[in-house]
């Protein structure tokens, strides 16, 4: 437990009893537990904000991509109808300068 062997813990413990007494040990070790315990939850806590604001960041990010796409399939498609339309238009041109010319 926190790199220490069984001789180093039994030599706080020793130094605990000499320096609480035995009266003091019992609370001053439920006391310990809580503060490890309140730590471990505030760590846990703290694990789990990080989580989650990393998968928000992570949702974000892939909505972003896809926005990129579809902005991309848009102006594609924009572009692609403009330059239909633009054919379109020199055909019908091209169509009535004939129909002129026979006319004429």
């Amino acid at each position: 437990m926190f790199g220490m062997g069984l001789g180093e813990i039994i030599l706080i413990i020793i130094a605990a009893i000499i320096f609480l007494g035995p009266d003091k040990l019992p609370e001053t070790m439920v006391n310990i537990a809580k503060f490890f315990k309140s730590v471990k939850k505030n760590i846990t806590q703290a694990r789990d904000s990080l989580e989650e604001e990393l998968n928000v960041a992570q949702m974000k990010n892939e909505m972003l991509d896809y926005k990129e796409k579809i902005q991309k399939t848009t102006d594609d498609l924009y572009s692609s109808t403009n330059n239909e339309s633009r054919e379109i238009k020199e055909i019908f041109s091209d169509l009535k300068k004939d129909e002129n010319k026979k006319n004429q």
